[in-house]
């Protein structure tokens, strides 16, 4: 089994990054027959702009762009797709949003009917999303952040694309109290990833 991790983080010495490669080690320790890629969308300088080609793809006037269909192949090529990320703003940061705005597109990760409705393509490709929140559990469910975190975006993003998301965590740095808890709880996740499908 493949797992795809997908990072976005600015800095490669971030906790988030610290998560990714902490979680890809549990994805390993769990078999020796599992595999993964972590896309560090920062460092291959992926950019999140939809622009005019994005729509013409959109439209069907077009082929997707070649950057765009190039991650679609790397997500077709996974058993799983991880996202990890600091939460910014309650979501997620700007280039995955933008990643995520190109890449699941009309006709590849759904698809709009003439007659009106929609075909959900992706219901084959479990997701794990792991957020990093700077504020405390109590602070996301005194403002019910969390409900609103869930329906914006495994609702709002996979469901409409019909990806099932097993794995929708938040690492509440205040409650860890050290990176190393994150890390570890991210070890964890990675080690049952593929534990249903073994």
């Amino acid at each position: 089994m493949h797992a795809l991790i997908v990072v976005s983080h600015p800095s490669e010495h971030s906790l988030s990054h610290s998560v990714a490669h902490a979680l890809a080690d549990g994805v390993k320790s769990a078999s020796a027959q599992h595999s993964v890629e972590i896309a560090d969308l920062t460092r291959e300088g992926f950019n999140p702009v939809f622009n005019e080609a994005d729509y013409a793809a959109f439209m069907k006037t077009a082929p997707v762009p070649p950057d765009v269909a190039k991650e679609q192949a790397r997500i077709d090529n996974a058993d799983a797709l991880v996202l990890i990320f600091p939460v910014y703003w309650w979501s997620m940061p700007g280039l995955l949003k933008g990643w995520i705005d190109r890449v699941f597109a009309n006709g590849w990760a759904y698809e709009e009917r003439p007659e009106g409705g929609i075909v959900k393509k992706l219901g084959h490709l479990p997701v794990h999303l792991v957020g990093i929140g700077g504020a405390d559990r109590k602070t996301y469910e005194k403002h019910d952040y969390r409900q609103a975190y869930h329906t914006q975006i495994a609702h709002g993003i996979f469901d409409y694309c019909g990806a099932p998301v097993i794995n929708n965590a938040l690492l509440f740095l205040p409650d860890l109290n050290t990176p190393d808890a994150a890390t570890d709880r991210a070890r964890a996740i990675g080690a049952k990833i593929f534990a249903a499908r073994a």
